[in-house]
C-alpha cells in the first residue's frame, strides 16, 4: 500500500467533489488509462475509485467522489469528514479497462462513469486517432468535469442532459458509428446494457460499478487446500471463499466483495472455479468475494 496526502478537494459538479492525492514518500506507481486505486479511509472503509487525473504525472493522483444517498459509508466520509492534510492508503494501480490502440474511438459515459473515460480521450487524442465523446446525466449541473472536457474537446463533446431531452439513443450512435471505432462504455447499469444490445461485442469494452444480476446453482461446499501453508480449509454453503480463507487466518485484500474491483485476486493452482465476477478472470485467477468451486476441491497459491 502507498501513502498519500490529501492535497485539494474541489466541487466539480453538483454532490461530486474531485480528490487530489499526493505521493507522501516520493513518487506513486505508475498507470494506465482506465485503471482504479483502492482508496482506504480513516473511518476502516476501503472504496474503489477510477483515476481521471493525468498519467504522466507521477506525484498526484486524481479520483473523484459521488456522495450517494445510500452511501455505505465511504461517499459519506468523503463528503462530510475529510479535509486536505489527511494521510490516506492506497493500493497500486489495477487496470480490468485498458484503453486499446485504435484509428477511431467513441466514448460513452453516464455521470460519474466519466472519470475513466477522462485519461481515455487525452491518450486517445495524443495517438492522433479520431475521437468522439457522448457524456449523459440528469443535468449538466450534476455532470463532473463539464467545463474542463468542454475547454479542450470542443465538438468532440457531446453533453446531453437526460432530464431535459431523455437518454441518448445509442442505436442511432451505433448505427452512424465506424467498424474501425472502439467504443468504450462506462455509466449506470442500463446505459451499458442498452450499449450490450446495439454495439457488436467485439467492439465493445464496458466498466461496471456493480455487478450484474445473474443466477446461479445453489452454492455447495467444498474445500480449498492452501499450497504454501498446507492448510485445507472447508467452505460450507453459506460461507463466501473469501470469508472462509479470512476465517482460517488465510486473509486476502479486499474491498468490494461483489466480483467488480479485482483487490481478492486469487491463484488457482488445480481444481476448476465457479466465476461469479464481473471483471472476467484471466486462466489460473479467481476472485473470492463471489466465486466459488465447480469442483469438490481448489488448490490455490496461499
Amino acid at each position: 500500500m502507498q501513502q498519500t496526502i490529501l492535497e485539494r478537494i474541489d466541487r466539480v459538479a453538483q454532490g461530486v467533489f474531485s480528490l487530489v492525492l499526493r505521493g507522501a514518500d516520493g513518487p506513486l506507481a505508475p498507470w494506465e488509462p482506465g485503471a482504479h486505486i483502492d482508496l482506504h479511509l480513516p473511518n476502516w472503509l476501503v472504496r474503489q475509485y477510477s483515476l481521471c487525473g493525468d498519467p504522466a504525472d507521477r506525484e498526484r493522483y486524481r479520483i473523484a467522489v459521488r456522495d450517494e444517498p445510500l452511501s455505505r459509508g465511504g461517499s459519506e466520509y468523503v463528503h462530510r469528514f475529510l479535509r486536505p492534510g489527511r494521510r490516506l492508503g492506497v493500493s497500486s494501480p489495477r487496470n480490468h479497462f485498458p484503453l486499446e490502440p485504435a484509428p477511431e474511438y467513441l466514448f460513452l459515459a453516464g455521470g460519474i462513469g466519466i472519470t475513466p473515460i477522462l485519461p481515455m480521450l487525452r491518450a486517445a487524442i495524443a495517438a492522433k486517432a479520431k475521437v468522439t465523446l457522448m457524456y449523459a446525466g440528469r443535468s449538466t449541473e450534476t455532470m463532473p468535469f463539464v467545463a474542463e472536457l468542454h475547454s479542450a474537446y470542443g465538438d468532440r463533446a457531446r453533453f446531453m442532459a437526460t432530464g431535459d431531452r431523455g437518454r441518448p439513443d445509442l442505436a442511432a450512435l451505433a448505427a452512424q458509428s465506424s467498424s474501425r471505432a472502439l467504443v468504450y462504455c462506462c455509466g449506470p447499469a442500463s446505459m451499458v446494457e442498452t450499449a450490450e444490445a446495439v454495439f457488436p461485442s467485439d467492439r465493445l469494452r464496458t466498466e461496471r460499478f456493480q455487478p450484474t444480476a445473474r443466477t446461479f446453482a445453489p452454492d455447495t461446499a467444498f474445500e480449498v487446500v492452501c499450497a504454501r501453508s498446507g492448510r485445507t480449509v472447508e467452505v460450507p454453503p453459506e460461507q463466501s471463499l473469501l470469508d472462509a480463507l479470512s476465517y482460517a487466518g488465510q486473509p486476502l485484500a479486499s474491498a468490494c466483495r461483489e466480483g467488480v474491483c479485482g483487490s481478492c485476486e486469487l491463484v488457482v493452482l488445480d481444481g476448476e472455479p465457479e466465476h461469479r465476477d464481473d471483471i472476467g478472470a484471466a486462466e489460473g485467477r479467481m476472485y473470492p468475494c463471489v466465486s466459488r468451486a465447480l469442483t469438490s476441491q481448489l488448490v490455490v497459491d496461499l
